[in-house]
């Protein structure tokens, strides 16, 4: 009230006196006001060092650092006691202790000092600054509550009767539970880390989304497993740094206009380490430090893998394999579909006999054509299996479920047994753990949800089988179950599992994911480039996807949704399958599958156009790459390496690479540019738009844009011309060929194409691209079992002097006799060894 007399109340009962007449000023002051309390929450009230940790005390809470290496630094932060282990933390490994480092405790901050890493600490909010070893801000937190935790109840379904339905999907029949008592089992928190990135600063990483992002920057993203999704949570900047977060619960990441923040669903406590990498492979090799090194595969792994939904006979799957050896055509795995059981079994882990009458002597057939064995395994059991019944009778399911419980060591072990005593034992050569995130919401919907509605029935719904402090981790335990039985075993031969779900940690386990069942057009096409190097930017080596897409025809379902009725009769998809399989001869693991096609190659020898020898033509180039593709494996195990990487990775100070997601790095010597466009067969409006492009920038119709990164040169790999560069130029793009580009100081070691990595002769032959010095670690093994964890490999190390042109082999000069040019006019050289 401002101004003028104030008004009076009276207390009108009888009798009253002046003593009962007050002024509602006087009757405001008699309440109290809302108080601002004060937030101290983060406030630092001690900090001292405990033998490899520095604790920090805080007004609530308890915070613990824990510096892992030079670079590296773990941030435990919880309300209550901190874990005492990491026992069940199982995306990490057992770290060492390090002890270089210090600290200083000054009147305002807090400050940890390591050798390549200072982090500042606010005494007052709590709040952290990480500086780079020249003193330069890699990342601040947000300045107040910079970290949250807010307390959650815990719940799991308590056994008595519940409410199912079931569902039929993609992936067979699903029963869900609707509604069910639940009882409460303790608590946890949701975790939020609040984070200030510069205003010019790429990030990749978080797993695999179908999204298509570039940069992570201005976008939410959901880390939640599903058909199409691999939660990872580990991102890299530009700025040679990154962020893993320890957690196995969904999470979500956001840069948008509300908030910038890494948030976890479920957490016993806030766990993550800041990777100061001093570049984005540096960041890689601490990932893999705290998670664990990749295991090797076996060198028929990178050769071709043929799978189709599905193969239903031991006899088709002879003649199938027969027909790519009598014409020709390179082939290293054969793949058996879901149902190797019996009719109405699924997940039965089993031989048909009516269709697999003798299934040791299928595999030794293939064996002899060097021909191996991949054979698809599901974690869900139809109740009228024996499998069931065994898990059931000894309480090894999941919750209201048909699923085994992988968290259990004592279900992994059963699911182990009942494999090898159906399938193992028989002599396959692989797995394909398929549907390992066993549990997607949205696929069971007529209508996709969007990502929030989505996320949200996720963690609801699955939540009700899988404990939440877990959610994401299902493909995890089961990839660890797999790996454990088949090395205790004693089969001598590495591990293969191809998988569709993972996190961290996985790639211990002799795992492939794949992108899961995609659909047919040029835009998943596109998107997927995308998908795969946020994948490998999040630490993860080897990833495929179904060359031609799972999906080709539109169906009634969302998911169902390709754009070719026709299939391989239609050119148009033809000519997007050709350039699918051009591009998947340069990923990490070269595989066809699909559905509503035949993915036989020959299946495309189509009058039309030469779809057919163009990818006669990208098989080969694959098998003459041999050399080279498994020395990158082997950098994967002993550097802790990636072979896909996007460009920003080796030219992060190149701001133009920083948005490209067309074109990447296979290995450090080769840029891979998939065409992405239809340039033969589009569909009207595709091809107007072609033509509309066309005529904008002037080039050809049978090209595509393509940029040069760098200061270095660039040669075509077709071609050898040679090429400056740091700028953009048309690149020929004939349906025989995706361009393809090597960098100026680089040493391709290539093979004789074969019809197999087993037939292929050692002779090699070191094709030097000259403008720089060069040198290449040429690695060769048995290409099988683990000799390699002894030391029983060889690695050959090739070095060109640019100024001199003279080549190495270990340090000693080769006679430049040697050494001959490519062809007349050309400036590249040749090798043979």
């Amino acid at each position: 009230m401002t101004g003028g007399t104030e008004p009076t109340e009276r207390n009108t009962a009888p009798d009253a006196g002046p003593e009962n007449t007050i002024t509602r000023n006087e009757k405001e002051r008699n309440r109290h006001m809302l108080d601002c309390i004060p937030y101290e929450d983060m406030r630092l009230e001690s900090a001292e060092r405990k033998n490899d940790a520095l604790v920090i005390k805080l007004k609530k809470g308890i915070q613990k650092l824990v510096p892992v290496d030079e670079g590296t630094l773990r941030v435990l932060y919880s309300h209550r006691e901190l874990s005492e282990n990491d026992a069940d933390k199982p995306c990490i490994v057992k770290l060492p202790a390090f002890s270089d480092w210090d600290y200083e405790e000054g009147k305002d901050a807090v400050l940890l000092k390591m050798p390549k890493l200072t982090v500042r600490i606010d005494k007052e909010t709590n709040s952290f600054t990480y500086y780079g070893k020249d003193g330069g801000i890699l990342l601040r937190e947000r300045d107040q509550r910079s970290k949250e935790l807010t307390e959650i109840p815990l719940y799991a379904l308590s056994g008595r009767a519940a409410e199912k339905t079931t569902v039929e999907t993609a992936d067979g029949v699903k029963e869900l539970v609707r509604n069910a008592e639940k009882i409460r089992t303790g608590s946890a928190y949701h975790t939020r880390l609040n984070l200030i990135f510069d205003e010019e600063e790429a990030l990749f990483g978080m797993g695999q989304h179908e999204e298509g992002y570039h940069s992570l920057r201005g976008n939410c993203i959901y880390l939640n497993q599903a058909n199409r999704t691999i939660a990872i949570p580990m991102f890299v900047s530009v700025k040679g740094y990154g962020i893993f977060v320890n957690t196995l619960s969904p999470a979500i990441f956001q840069d948008t206009p509300e908030t910038t923040s890494i948030y976890t669903e479920a957490d016993p406590e806030m766990d993550f380490f800041f990777m100061n990498g001093e570049g984005m492979d540096g960041v890689i090799r601490k990932f893999r430090m705290i998670t664990g090194k990749a295991a090797m595969l076996p060198k028929w792994a990178f050769g071709y893998i043929q799978s189709q939904e599905r193969y239903e006979t031991q006899k088709e799957i002879l003649e199938v394999a027969g027909k790519y050896r009598e014409k020709g055509i390179g082939l290293d795995c054969i793949v058996l579909d879901w149902m190797s059981w019996e009719d109405g079994h699924w997940g039965q882990k089993s031989f048909d006999a009516a269709r697999f009458p003798d299934p040791s002597a299928m595999i030794d057939e293939l064996h002899k054509e060097h021909i191996h064995f991949m054979i698809s395994i599901w974690p869900n059991m139809n109740g009228c299996t024996d499998n069931f019944r065994e898990f059931k009778e000894k309480g090894l399911l999941l919750p209201e479920s048909d699923l085994y419980d992988p968290f259990d060591p004592e279900g992994r072990k059963l699911y182990w047994k009942q494999t090898d005593e159906g399938i193992f034992r028989h002599g396959n050569d692989a797995f394909w753990c398929d549907n390992s995130e066993p549990l997607c919401p949205e696929w069971t919907k007529d209508v996709r949800p969007e990502n929030p509605k989505n996320y949200e029935e996720y963690c609801s719904f699955v939540s009700n089988h899988i404990p939440l402090t877990k959610l994401n981790a299902y493909g995890l335990f089961h990839a660890m179950g797999i790996w454990e039985g088949w090395r205790a075993s004693g089969d001598p031969r590495r591990v293969v599992n191809l998988t569709r779900s993972g996190t961290a940690g996985q790639q211990r386990y002799g795992t492939i994911l794949w992108s899961g069942d995609i659909s047919a057009s040029w835009e998943t096409l596109e998107k997927q480039i995308a998908a795969g190097l946020h994948f490998c930017a999040s630490g993860m080596p080897y990833w495929t996807l179904d060359i031609g897409a799972f999906f080709v025809k539109n169906g009634v379902q969302w998911y169902w949704n390709g754009k070719y009725d026709l299939g391989e009769k239609d050119p148009a998809y033809c000519e997007l399958f050709v350039r699918w399989y051009e591009w998947g001869a340069f990923l990490p693991v070269f595989r066809g599958h699909g559905t509503d096609v035949r993915r036989e190659l020959w299946n495309f020898d189509r009058k039309e156009a030469s779809f057919y020898q163009a990818i006669l033509d990208a098989n080969r180039r694959r098998y003459e790459l041999m050399p080279y593709i498994y020395s990158l494996a082997a950098a994967v195990h002993f550097e802790d390496a990636l072979i896909m990487r996007p460009l920003s990775f080796a030219f992060s100070d190149d701001g133009n690479t920083w948005d490209i997601f067309d074109q990447y790095l296979f290995g450090d010597a080769l840029m891979i540019c998939p065409v992405t466009k239809p340039m033969y067969f589009g569909t009207e409006k595709e091809e107007e738009a072609r033509e509309e492009e066309t005529e904008k920038s002037g080039a050809g119709k049978c090209s595509r844009r393509v940029y040069l990164p760098g200061k270095t040169d660039w040669y075509d790999l077709y071609t050898d011309r040679r090429y400056k560069g740091g700028q953009w130029i048309e690149a020929d793009a004939p349906l025989e060929r995706i361009p393809v580009f090597v960098k100026a100081g680089s040493l391709i070691p290539m093979a004789k194409a074969a019809l197999s990595v087993e037939e292929q002769e050692k002779d090699i032959t070191i094709h030097i691209y000259p403008g720089a010095d060069a040198r290449f670690m040429l690695y060769e093994d048995s290409g099988d079992g683990y000799g390699y964890e002894k030391g029983e490999y060889s690695f050959t190390e090739y070095s060109w002097n640019d100024e001199k042109k003279t080549l190495s082999v270990n340090g000693i000069p080769i006679g430049k006799e040697a050494v001959t040019p490519v062809k007349e006019g050309k400036s590249g050289y040749l090798f043979h060894g």
